[in-house]
C-alpha cells in the first residue's frame, strides 16, 4: 500500500486524528505567513513588560483592595452563570 492509501482506523476519533493530520500534513504548508509590519524589539519590550505587569500590579495592591477586586470579579462570574 503506499502512503496516500493508509488504511483509515475504525474509531471516530482516531480517524479524525488521521483526517486532520493528512489535512495539515507539512508535505502541502503553505509558505510563511507574510511579516505582520511589528517591530520585533518593540515586541520583546512589551512582553517584557507584560510578563511583569500582574506581580508587580499585586504586590502594589492593599489586602483590602484586593478582596475588594476579586468581590466584583466573583459577583460578576456568578452574575452570568
Amino acid at each position: 500500500m503506499s502512503p496516500a492509501q493508509k488504511k483509515k482506523p475504525r474509531d471516530l476519533n482516531l480517524l479524525a486524528l488521521a483526517i486532520v493530520g493528512e489535512a495539515t500534513s507539512e508535505d502541502d504548508e503553505e509558505p510563511d505567513a507574510p511579516d505582520d509590519g511589528k517591530d520585533p524589539a518593540a515586541v520583546a519590550l512589551g512582553r517584557k513588560g507584560g510578563l511583569k505587569g500582574g506581580k508587580a500590579r499585586a504586590e502594589k495592591l492593599s489586602a483590602e483592595r484586593r478582596r475588594e477586586i476579586a468581590k466584583k470579579a466573583a459577583a460578576a462570574r456568578w452574575r452570568n452563570s
